[in-house]
């Protein structure tokens, strides 16, 4: 009679179906967060139009307005930001960029900045410590006027101060 009986799916086969379930759901998920579909506005902000050299997202020529085509259209494709900066150099040159490519002599523009940030403090801590004690030393012991005048001129000094006090 053992065989008549309908065999009932034990825990661990339903276990494994779940681990399954769960597997695929995660793969899925991480597919979908792994390739997120690039924002054609973020995109565009960082686009120049390459004949009035102006930000994408504020030139009206007509050149500007395929450019934007362009972008939609590379979009629409479901290409990366990566995927459409080399599409757009391609089509457009590397002009199109807003942001130069930190290679070759576009390095400095991303160097020099920091650098002359760095120099600025550097001369501002060397040299503001040493203004400040010069002017320390020259306040700290002011001569008495009186020592340098002769008798005569120290009296009509302060014939002088007593008029407008």
């Amino acid at each position: 009679m053992s065989g008549s009986r309908p065999r009932r799916p034990s825990h661990a086969t339903g276990a494994i179906a779940l681990v399954l379930a769960l597997a695929v759901a995660l793969l899925t998920a991480s597919a979908a967060v792994a390739a997120p579909r690039e924002s054609f506005a973020q995109v565009e902000s960082e686009l120049m139009c390459v004949v009035c050299h102006e930000p994408l997202a504020e030139a009206n020529a007509p050149e500007a307005i395929a450019e934007r085509n362009y972008l939609r259209l590379l979009i629409a494709k479901g290409e990366d930001k990566r995927q459409i900066e080399r599409a757009m150099v391609a089509a457009y040159t590397p002009a199109v960029l807003a942001n130069p490519p930190a290679h070759g002599f576009n390095v400095l523009v991303y160097v020099i900045p920091p650098v002359v940030l760095i120099v600025g403090i550097a001369v501002v801590a060397v040299t503001l410590p040493r203004w400040l004690g010069r002017r320390r030393i020259s306040t700290a012991s002011p001569a008495a006027p009186e020592a340098s005048l002769d008798p005569a001129d120290a009296r009509r000094l302060d014939e002088e101060l007593g008029r407008f006090a």
